[in-house]
Formats: structure tokens, C-alpha cells, sequence
């Protein structure tokens, strides 16, 4: 019997991939959250097969979770199954140690398939994600730059940013200055869009 941990804070969704995951005759859904903050606890308790971690959850990421699974329970596989297809996020889920990637619109037998592979060892992406993935390349910002432009995602002034994050002002202008250079932007907001739609930030 596979364990399986599901991480979704959509509590419709959460339940139907944990009634759907229960018609197999192989998988057990062991353990449910709403919240990546819950995640590691639930799955130090359950002791899943499986994680399965959505992205952008309340309290840590799945991205956050899948690197906690990785140094606290390293026999738990992940698989990160995502509304957002972004390339970047599939580049930094592999990074934190995920072993599959999957964007949510696909059939239920494709994350089954996906479930029973991760386990066997193999690594699962979606084939679409991972050309585009290798088409926009590496994330070229720094940790600094995306803190920065985190920062800047709600209107900040760079006053404020400097602040919020114990920087010069003057360090702030240089971080948004090297981040709007490298996502090819005009301006900070398009820096922003930019690096949230290739999964960057």
C-alpha cells in the first residue's frame, strides 16, 4: 500500500484528490493539511510513501516543504502537483529535492501513474513544463534580487523596502536596478511580472 500525504489548501480540491486517491487498490491517503506550516509535522506523524504539495500554500511553500521532507524525512518521495506551470518553480522543486511535477489540469490517472513511479524511483515531469523549463534557463536572480523584488511586488516605495529588509536605500535601487537588467524589464513592475511568471520569486 502506498501512504500518501496531500498538502493543498483548497479544502474541494484536497478532498476530491483524497476520494479519488482512495478507489486504488495501492494508495491510501494517510494524512491531509491545508497548510504548508503543517506539512512536516503531519508527515513526521504519518510517515507518507508520498507527499503530494501544492505550490503557493498559506504559512511555507511546497517548494519550502519538499526541501524540509528532504532533510527531515528523506524516504518520503514528492511529487509537487501545481495550478502554476511556471518553469521556475519546476526548476526550484527538483533543486529542493522533489522527485515528480505535475500541473493540475491533467487526468487523475496521470497523478496515479505519477505516485506509483516517484516510488519506483524515477523522477515524473510534465513534458510540456520541462521543454519550457530548458527554453527560459536558470533563474538569473540573486537571493538578494528576489527579496528585493518580493518587496517590491506591492507598490513599496524603496524607502520602505530598505526598512522592511535593514538595507540602505541606496542598496535597494542597486538590487532593483540588477533585477530589472537581468528579467530584461523597463521598470521594476515589469521586473516583477517578468520574474512571477517564470516561477523566479
Amino acid at each position: 500500500m502506498i501512504r500518501v500525504l496531500l498538502a493543498e489548501d483548497q479544502g474541494m480540491m484536497r478532498g476530491a484528490l483524497a476520494l479519488l486517491l482512495d478507489l486504488e487498490e495501492d494508495v491510501e491517503v494517510v494524512a491531509q493539511v491545508a497548510d504548508g506550516g503543517s506539512a512536516l509535522a503531519a508527515a513526521l506523524e504519518a510517515r507518507p510513501d508520498v507527499a503530494l504539495l501544492d505550490i503557493e500554500m498559506p504559512g511555507r511553500s511546497g517548494l519550502d516543504v519538499a526541501a524540509d521532507l528532504r532533510r527531515e524525512l528523506p524516504s518520503c518521495k514528492v511529487l509537487i502537483v501545481t495550478t502554476f506551470g511556471r518553469p521556475g518553480y519546476l526548476r526550484r522543486a527538483m533543486e529542493a529535492g522533489a522527485s515528480g511535477f505535475l500541473v493540475k489540469d491533467g487526468p487523475i490517472e496521470d497523478l496515479v501513474d505519477a505516485i506509483r513511479r516517484v516510488l519506483a524511483g524515477e523522477q515524473v515531469v510534465d513534458p510540456a513544463l520541462a521543454t519550457a523549463a530548458l527554453s527560459v534557463g536558470p533563474n538569473p536572480l540573486t537571493d538578494r534580487e528576489r527579496d528585493v523584488l518580493t518587496a517590491a511586488a506591492d507598490g513599496s516605495t524603496v524607502a520602505d523596502i530598505a526598512t522592511r529588509l535593514h538595507l540602505s536605500e541606496s542598496t535597494v535601487r542597486n538590487y532593483l536596478s540588477s533585477a530589472i537588467g537581468k528579467t530584461g524589464a523597463r521598470n521594476r513592475i515589469e521586473a516583477v511580472g517578468t520574474a512571477r511568471h517564470n516561477g523566479w520569486l
